[in-house]
């Protein structure tokens, strides 16, 4: 638990993410009261049911009390609109951050669209979640031992240590990063294969009938992999590929050359070279298993 203990923490949509953080505020009384905002009636409705929140509006205006923390777990393409109603919204001290899984937009926007100087905003991204979506897959433990990496817009040591000790409240493991590295790191360890998975069902959407409903059926572990990723929310990460173009296509190129690589091994039957790349890779496996961030973040599935 941190230090400080809040009287009021605003969720700014209330899906997978926003719905676990949720959760854990409830469990740990990291807030004495817990309010939402979600333009979705299913999604405020089934908030409801699950008790999620103290409260929960469609409308920012509808609240008339302020906040000491606001968490942003929304689509990117989302941001601007959410930055100029805080820009208005906020009167008192505020603690701002967010879930975006891209860092250099969300930045830019902030200072461009951002002149209220009582947001105090830090950066985040917890690299946690699962295919699904909605506050009903939400669960407490999504972020334990879990990365969650902030980009500070300044260095106010003090607001970056406050930040730090909420997620690190959670369960997570703090680390700090220049917003641009960030966008080039994450683009080759999320964008880029969350891109290869949806590039490999597609394919095999456009098999002849027969070899697509065989492929679906005698699915391996490998394929089965690649449809899981392909669930994911289609909005957020289109979003995803606008706001980190420039390094997704960067990380994308270089993909493609060693693609190119390995296509010319297996045509020139260079086994040597293949089997030395894949026991390279294999040892990368090894050190993500050794450091606990292997598996999925599915509760029911161990690492």
């Amino acid at each position: 638990m941190p230090n400080t203990v809040y009287n009021s923490v605003l969720i700014i949509g209330m899906g997978l993410i926003g719905s676990s953080i949720a959760r854990v505020i409830k469990e740990k009384k990291i807030s004495k009261k817990i309010f939402a905002l979600d333009i979705s009636n299913k999604i405020i409705n089934t908030s409801k049911k699950l008790n999620l929140v103290d409260e929960i509006e469609n409308n920012l205006n509808n609240y008339k009390q302020q906040f000491d923390l606001i968490f942003i777990c929304t689509p990117l393409s989302s941001y601007k609109n959410i930055f100029h109603e805080l820009n208005s919204f906020v009167k008192n001290t505020t603690l701002l951050t967010d879930v975006g899984s891209t860092k250099s937009s969300v930045i830019n926007e902030f200072k461009y669209i951002i002149d209220n100087k009582k947001i105090l905003f830090v950066p985040a991204h917890p690299i946690a979640g699962l295919e699904k979506s909605g506050p009903e897959f939400g669960f407490a433990k999504l972020f334990e031992n879990r990365y969650c990496i902030l980009t500070p817009l300044d260095k106010n040591e003090k607001l970056t240590k406050s930040m730090s000790a909420i997620w690190e409240s959670f369960g997570m493991k703090i680390e700090l990063m220049d917003a641009n590295h960030h966008d080039r790191v994450l683009a080759m360890t999320s964008h880029i294969p969350q891109l290869i998975a949806y590039s490999v069902v597609g394919t095999a959407t456009e098999l002849e009938n027969q070899m697509k409903d065989e492929v679906i059926k005698y699915s391996a572990a490998g394929f089965r992999d690649f449809t899981r990723l392909a669930g994911s929310d289609p909005i957020m990460w289109r979003d995803v590929y606008e706001k980190n173009k420039v390094a997704v296509l960067e990380m994308l190129g270089r993909f493609s050359e060693d693609l190119l690589t390995y296509q010319k091994a297996i045509r020139n039957n260079d086994l040597k070279f293949l089997e030395k790349q894949f026991s390279k890779s294999k040892e990368i496996r090894k050190i993500i298993e050794d450091i606990g961030q292997a598996g999925t973040f599915d509760p029911t599935e161990k690492n």
